[in-house]
């Protein structure tokens, strides 16, 4: 498992210092950056050397956010296909899960359009992060 901090932005708040739920889908991705390097480890976005696409995601909304107080983001594995993988993640704020959500995201050959196979070396890094439900 991955743990981000992220520190909200003052945009990243209402008037009654509320986090806005698009600041989520923001976080969780940067937060996805450790999962992205196995793939691509400098992060290149050249279509050359990028590999994956993300397919779906979706969010559930536990609990309100606040401006002013770190949150950390929990990143894990929660299935491994043959092209695909889904990413876990949960949003923590004064010791509550306040967010989840996963993300499926496909290793992608962007040259050809088409999805590829996860190399069996990315495979068994992917797999020292995944988490059962019973292991949340």
């Amino acid at each position: 498992m991955f743990t981000t901090t992220v520190t909200p932005r003052f945009g990243d708040a209402d008037g009654l210092r509320h986090i806005n739920n698009i600041a989520i889908s923001e976080w969780f991705e940067q937060a996805r950056n450790p999962v992205f390097r196995f793939f691509t480890p400098d992060l290149d976005l050249s279509y050359e050397k990028w590999k994956l696409i993300l397919a779906r995601t979706e969010f559930d909304y536990i609990g309100q956010m606040y401006y002013g107080e770190d949150v950390e983001i929990h990143t894990f594995i929660v299935r491994i296909g043959n092209s695909s993988f889904t990413i876990g993640q949960e949003a923590w704020q004064r010791g509550g899960l306040k967010a989840k959500g996963q993300a499926v995201t496909v290793h992608y050959d962007f040259l050809n359009k088409r999805s590829v196979p996860i190399p069996d070396d990315i495979r068994k890094k992917l797999q020292e992060h995944l988490v059962t439900e019973d292991e949340k």
